[in-house]
């Protein structure tokens, strides 16, 4: 089944049976008045929850962001004060006090939570896991946190995430699809009649992306649609 238009899907679980790139995403939440900003999994949730009934509108500006007159009339009034003091005066902002020791109770965001050495080492102390590594779901967590600004996320908490006790936001494992779609392609040795193996596995994949058939390479797929791959040949 090719793949319908988005106002001809019924529900979620039909709009999953087909692939989305994320421009594709952006374009249909813009045009049904629903936040249109983060990566797949976020447009992902915002259309989940327009299956359900449930609008999420767009983010509004503050209401207390200066218009483009006033900033005009600001910028004029500074007179002739060096344009460095007028910006440095507008950008001071306070310090917060650095975290120096993590616990499982530190916040994410509190702590200025990387995937640098220094978390990597706190990880593999309270797992005993060394070297440790962090799975793609913590990943996904940790950006969405910060993107949420939820300042009661902490360090147990992504560690929960990485013994599976809780979830939070997960990682988005279609953006993988097509490279192991390639990658199988490839392998496959009949594959080696194309000169541009490429330009016939994204052909190949532009079929079953906009089908309703599973998304993954397949040597059946292949002998299936011989013939709209004949120009790569």
């Amino acid at each position: 089944m090719q793949r319908p238009e988005f106002d001809a899907i019924s529900n979620y679980e039909e709009f999953c049976k087909y692939y989305w790139y994320r421009e594709e995403l952006i374009q249909i939440c813009k045009a049904h008045g629903l936040k249109a900003d983060g990566g797949k999994i976020e447009l992902n949730n915002v259309i989940r929850a327009y299956f359900s009934g449930e609008i999420i509108p767009p983010v509004k500006k503050n209401a207390g962001d200066k218009s483009a007159g006033d900033k005009a009339t600001s910028d004029k009034s500074a007179g002739d004060k060096p344009v460095q003091e007028r910006k440095g005066r507008n950008t001071v902002r306070k310090k917060s006090n650095p975290v120096t020791e993590l616990t499982p109770d530190t916040g994410l965001i509190a702590c200025g939570f990387t995937f640098g050495n220094r978390f990597r080492d706190f990880f593999s102390e309270q797992t005993g896991i060394k070297p440790f590594k962090f799975n793609v779901d913590m990943v996904a967590t940790a950006k969405a946190v910060k993107e949420n600004g939820d300042e009661s996320f902490t360090l147990g908490d992504l560690l929960d995430i990485y013994y599976g006790k809780k979830s939070y936001a997960t990682y988005d494992k279609s953006a993988l699809q097509w490279n192991r779609f390639v990658h199988d392609f490839c392998e496959d040795e009949e594959t080696g009649i194309y000169r541009e193996k490429l330009k016939a596995a994204a052909a190949l994949w532009r079929i079953v992306r906009e089908s309703d058939m599973p998304k993954v390479y397949s040597h059946e797929l292949l002998e299936q649609y011989k013939e709209e791959l004949k120009n790569c040949t």
